[in-house]
């Protein structure tokens, strides 16, 4: 596909005429390579499952090593953003769908007992990199949409990668279920091909966009915005909570209500699916009646589910905890989409500042789209890092008194700080710049 060089998806005939196939087009494609991309990220959340007493790997260590690949997630995402400016987006699809290769072969060398345990850290840290496709992804997408569709577009393209989570979960269960715990090399046979096949669609169906070129020069006007990094807060709420969960979840059921490889295998997909399946709904809700809204009540109910899977962790009720966990996936789905349809909202918005301060409407429209592109990088590295902290806070609690309850507690708390932090600056005195974020579609 060529380079395009006129793009103008805020013009109602030029949308209708070509625009809206196009857009389409690339989304479908980079969900495709986001959700391989989520996958792998989320490998060592399988890949400990099959990690028996001959590893010599206590729970600790366990969490840790599902912790790594977050950190290294985050940290990606800022680079992976302005990738999508440098090389353009059908290109950096293709790379970074590559670059998926490395980690995937690394842990077919390296899973077996006996390797040391700061080797699989090593390679467990290498599967970072399908952390960053999410922020290449979204910005590329990002710039093909008109604000009006940019929840839906960036809630469907986010959801999709979203489920990469639990469809390796399911196909380690499958692997499980089929060869036994001792087969883990079978679940990267599945993703090889997967990964070519992401890189070769990108390659022929996607294209690169000639207006977000010159990008990288926005990083230090989003983070001077102190927007950017009261949204980054809220993100790592939603979005934390639903990485750190995904990565967790088994071995929470592992380690506190003893249920074996298969057992948590045939329960850990089902918090991720749901809180993929549900984002776009977010995304949509936000669309509908305001991204600050729908957070704001989100967050609150993020509180009670935490309050919920507390009081399940002191009992150790394995029915009430799944309640409760599965309540958590889907808010926190719910509010990843809310919170992202939120952030060009707010730079939307600070463009008509601009324009109102003399700005010609084109130059403020060209800023909106450059540091609202870059601030969806800062966001998300910043979002993926709440994984870290929500797997290290189960490694400690589990380390210190052998439950999740501790942890659980610490969430519902900072549900709740997320909640009030939306009320003060973007409900209760909404401040000018987040208006679009808050007021529903066609008021």
């Amino acid at each position: 596909m060529a380079r395009i060089q006129e793009w103008h998806p805020e013009d109602a005939e030029f949308w209708a005429r070509e625009g809206r196939r196009t857009a389409h087009r690339n989304l479908w494609f980079s969900i495709l390579s986001e959700h391989v991309g989520f996958s792998i990220w989320s490998l060592w959340s399988v890949l400990v499952l099959f990690m028996g007493k001959e590893y010599g790997i206590d729970p600790a260590g366990k969490f840790f090593l599902v912790a790594l690949p977050t950190l290294v997630g985050a940290f990606v995402r800022i680079p992976y953003t302005f990738a999508v400016a440098r090389f353009g987006g059908r290109r950096w699809t293709v790379v970074s769908a590559l670059l998926l290769l490395l980690p995937v072969l690394a842990a077919a060398a390296v899973m077996h007992p006996g390797t040391s345990y700061g080797t699989l850290l090593l390679v467990a840290a290498l599967t970072g990199v399908g952390g960053g496709n999410f922020a290449s992804s979204m910005t590329n997408i990002n710039a093909f949409f008109p604000a009006r569709h940019k929840g839906w577009a960036l809630g469907l393209n986010a959801g999709g990668g979203n489920l990469g989570v639990p469809v390796i979960q399911l196909v380690a269960l499958g692997v499980i279920g089929w060869a036994g715990a001792g087969h883990p090399r079978l679940v990267l046979a599945v993703y090889l091909p997967l990964i070519v096949l992401a890189a070769l669609c990108a390659a022929l169906f996607m294209d690169d966009l000639a207006v977000t070129r010159g990008d990288t020069g926005a990083l230090r006007a989003t983070c001077r915005e102190r927007h950017t990094w009261l949204l980054a807060v809220l993100y790592v709420g939603s979005f934390g909570s639903f990485i750190g969960f995904s990565f967790a979840f088994g071995l929470v059921l592992q380690s506190q209500f003893g249920r074996t490889p298969l057992q948590a295998a045939q329960l850990t997909f089902l918090g991720p699916l749901l809180g993929s399946l549900i984002r776009p709904v977010g995304g949509r809700l936000a669309d509908r009646f305001g991204g600050a809204r729908i957070t704001f009540w989100n967050f609150g109910a993020m509180a009670l589910a935490g309050l919920l899977v507390t009081y399940a962790s002191v009992l150790r009720s394995l029915p009430v905890f799944l309640v409760g966990f599965a309540a958590l996936f889907v808010f926190a789905g719910l509010g990843n989409g809310s919170t992202y349809k939120m952030i060009p909202g707010v730079f939307d918005a600070k463009a008509q500042d601009r324009i109102a301060a003399g700005e010609s409407p084109a130059a403020a429209a060209d800023w909106a789209r450059r540091t609202g592109g870059a601030a969806i990088g800062v966001i998300g590295a910043v979002g993926a890092a709440g994984g870290l902290l929500i797997n290290l806070a189960f490694r400690e609690s589990f380390l210190r008194v052998h439950s999740g309850a501790p942890a659980f507690a610490a969430f519902l708390v900072g549900y709740a700080g997320c909640a009030a932090l939306t009320r003060a600056v973007y409900l209760r005195r909404p401040a000018r710049t987040a208006a679009p974020a808050q007021v529903p579609a066609g008021a």
